[in-house]
């Protein structure tokens, strides 16, 4: 039996786990997550012993903070993780165009928060808090700008997968696929409210 073909010419109801190396993909991919987990407790302990050694006249977290722009960005991210869970539904009751839109808005989504990000970025380096200005700054975009890459990375695989779609179909092969990166999503949103957290209300409060 091919990929495409199932005896009433549908999916079953989780085609992510209908064969074995669907399931191997999903448990593979939760191991990976075990490790970038690992990665980002690392940066937020750097960060967080790092985040009071601030150099003379440079601004620290709760002069540089804005909170408004954060809380939107937070917000756009937590509804994406929203729109990708619809995807998912949506690829479970086998709706592929309805999986396609709503994996479509959770790239919107992605790059609306990466905007945010770059315009918070460049309003921090003309108040002076550049990369190397102190060992905080230096946690600082490390942390954020790590997480802000995978964002990005996550939006270019969603694309790519999107095309996969359109080229291939929904099928037993490429549905893993979707559902995994559904999962990477899912864990980038999380880390950002750990940041939102640690970083800017903590920062704010000082």
């Amino acid at each position: 039996m091919s990929a495409h073909s199932h005896v009433d010419g549908k999916l079953p109801h989780e085609p992510e786990k209908a064969t074995l190396e669907g399931r191997n993909k999903v448990t593979g991919f939760w191991l990976f997550l075990g490790g970038e987990t690992v990665l980002f407790g690392t940066l937020f302990s750097m960060f967080l012993a790092l985040r009071h050694q601030v150099g003379d006249g440079n601004p620290t977290s709760q002069e540089l903070f804005q909170l408004p722009t954060v809380a939107a960005a937070t917000f756009i991210l937590l509804v994406s993780s929203l729109t990708s869970v619809f995807a998912i539904q949506a690829m479970h009751t086998n709706k592929v165009k309805a999986m396609i839109n709503w994996l479509i808005i959770t790239i919107v989504l992605g790059l609306g928060f990466l905007g945010l990000e770059i315009y918070e970025f460049t309003e921090y380096v003309h108040e002076g808090h550049k990369f190397s200005t102190s060992a905080f700054s230096t946690s600082f975009y490390t942390l954020v700008g790590f997480h802000g890459a995978h964002v990005a990375f996550g939006v270019l695989w969603i694309g790519l997968l999107i095309a996969q779609i359109f080229k291939k179909g929904l099928t037993v092969v490429t549905a893993p696929k979707i559902y995994v990166a559904g999962m990477y999503w899912h864990f980038i949103d999380v880390v950002w409210v750990f940041i939102f957290t640690v970083v800017y209300l903590m920062g704010k409060v000082g």
